[in-house]
């Protein structure tokens, strides 16, 4: 796809929202202007990007947060992962004659109770201003009457075309007539307008209870997995985030079972190189960050998993010093080899991020995904919820500490950020990109801190990602934007990077969006990543 940019960061005053649709930004800002609060904006947007941007997100997918509290200054994650059925055992994988959960179909739809509408009524009890009828209301109007579609949702259902037609309820919303949605034509979901409309009048009880949750534990007893009792153990639960430092700003992250550890853990691994030192689009920068990326990821494939059921040592992953010993295998002049520090994953993944700021200085990082476009490619029977395929990202291997086990939460690769600047709320940020998603995260934070870019220039500048989103291809594979200069490339190369050359601009970079605040006199400035349909928007 062809993207031309050059758009100016977005300044405001009073709040702001942004993300990867702008429909979805317009309807956070609607309820910032009626008085709610970051935490209601930011529901507002991701229930209406649960409707326009149905391949990357849904009611039936997990959601992780860090919201910041005006008054008091603290910072509070709450965990919107979505926990594996009570039928969810190896041996029902085993019986299945399954030795890997599928990427889709039933099986992965079912392994998991969706996660993110917990954590929307959860947050919303806590900090919530407006009633959620009103929050929800410019989601259950485009379910309801419709909503265009944009060249990017169309490209995506066209490539899953086989997924989604495999599923009747799924053909139907996406190929009206018999024939794949275009781009300008006018989709609804009248299902699940109607399954919003049970939220608003509910909340949590709304969704997880009655009519809604009766359908889906109806639909998963055709060989699923989840039934009406492992709705109703659904909760969002509160916590700490994750805090780290690098140079002078103070770092915050989603802890376990997310991979927000490694941001902190690779910012630390390159901060004694003074990146600030170096040339920004040149070959040093990016090498430091690719090693960086690999030592950090070897550790989270070995340890991390929900820590209810494992012990993950977090703490000792994120301190400088661990990162003084892993530090010593960063070699300056070539790529670490693959079969020295070898890292799994993969780059393939959608997802969602919201960022929000009200005129009281409350803020949300929200992020949220099915995982893969589509999630499962099931919707759960009449409800018009897409169900997420996050399940398969369970291992079977029983001496796992990611392994499947009931009520678990699998090793989730959404994270959120926040960063704090001389005691003040900085910046509000975060992507999409599944493995990428850590990768984008130290690229912006490194753009800002150490080269001084606003946020919507980080977002903007050429990005690269380590790793690989398909079978076929090298696991260490460096994908780089062709607006990398020629010489860095080369660079890379001769360095015995494995190359992947993009184009200038590509999607598979991922969808990163944010917000930073003026410790001078609050001002908002707002980043919406052109590789999506985004936008930063301010009053």
């Amino acid at each position: 796809m062809d993207i031309r940019t050059g758009r100016p960061v977005t300044l405001a005053s009073n709040g702001m929202v942004t993300s990867p649709h702008s429909l979805a930004s317009a309807a956070g800002l609607d309820v910032l202007r009626a008085g709610g609060s970051a935490i209601d904006a930011a529901i507002a947007a991701s229930s209406v990007l649960a409707v326009v941007y149905p391949h990357m997100t849904g009611l039936g997918g997990d959601a992780f947060w860090l919201i910041h509290d005006g008054s008091s200054g603290e910072i509070r994650y709450l965990n919107g992962g979505g926990k594996a059925a009570e039928g969810a055992t190896l041996l029902s994988i085993e019986q299945r004659g399954l030795n890997e959960i599928p990427l889709r179909g039933i099986v992965p739809a079912t392994l998991t109770v969706p996660g993110a509408v917990a954590s929307w009524t959860e947050a919303h009890a806590a900090y919530g201003r407006l009633p959620l009828r009103r929050v929800l209301e410019s989601a259950i109007a485009y379910a309801r009457d419709g909503f265009p579609v944009t060249g990017r949702l169309a490209s995506f259902i066209e490539m899953m075309r086989d997924d989604l037609l495999g599923d009747r309820e799924a053909a139907a919303l996406f190929f009206p007539q018999g024939v794949a949605a275009r781009p300008g034509t006018k989709l609804t979901n009248a299902s699940l307008a109607g399954t919003l409309r049970s939220i608003a009048d509910g909340g949590w009880s709304g969704f997880y209870q009655g009519p809604v949750a009766a359908e889906m534990a109806r639909f998963s007893e055709n060989g699923g997995l989840f039934r009406s009792a492992d709705f109703s153990r659904q909760k969002a639960v509160w916590g700490a985030p994750l805090v780290g430092r690098y140079r002078d700003v103070t770092i915050f992250n989603t802890p376990p079972p997310t991979q927000g550890f490694t941001v902190l853990e690779m910012l630390n691994l390159v901060e004694p190189h003074e990146l600030h030192r170096k040339d920004f689009l040149g070959p040093d920068h990016v090498h430091l960050l690719v090693q960086a990326k690999q030592i950090a990821y070897h550790d989270r494939d070995q340890v991390l998993a929900d820590p209810s059921f494992a012990e993950v040592p977090v703490e000792r992953l994120i301190s400088k010093e661990y990162a003084h010993l892993r530090g010593r295998l960063i070699d300056g002049r070539s790529a670490l080899r693959w079969d020295m520090v070898p890292s799994y994953g993969s780059l393939s993944g959608d997802t969602v991020y919201i960022a929000a700021v009200d005129r009281d200085g409350n803020a949300a990082s929200l992020i949220q995904s099915l995982y893969g476009a589509f999630g499962s490619c099931v919707v759960a029977g009449k409800t018009g919820v897409i169900l997420q395929n996050r399940g398969a990202y369970f291992s079977l291997d029983r001496n796992h500490p990611n392994r499947l086990e009931p009520g678990k939460i699998p090793l989730h690769t959404l994270i959120a950020s926040m960063a704090k600047r001389d005691g003040k709320l900085w910046s509000v940020l975060g992507c999409m990109g599944a493995d990428g998603q850590p990768q984008i995260q130290m690229q912006l934070y490194a753009a800002m801190i150490d080269f001084g870019l606003d946020i919507q220039e980080a977002i903007e500048m050429p990005r690269f990602l380590s790793g690989r989103f398909g079978l076929g291809e090298a696991r260490d594979t460096l994908h780089i934007e062709g607006r990398f200069p020629g010489g860095t490339i080369d660079a890379l190369a001769q360095r015995g990077h494995a190359i992947n050359r993009w184009d200038a601009w590509n999607e598979m970079a991922g969808h990163a969006h944010g917000i930073t605040i003026d410790g001078q006199n609050g001002m908002l400035s707002g980043g919406a990543d052109p590789r999506s349909d985004g936008a930063a928007i301010g009053y």
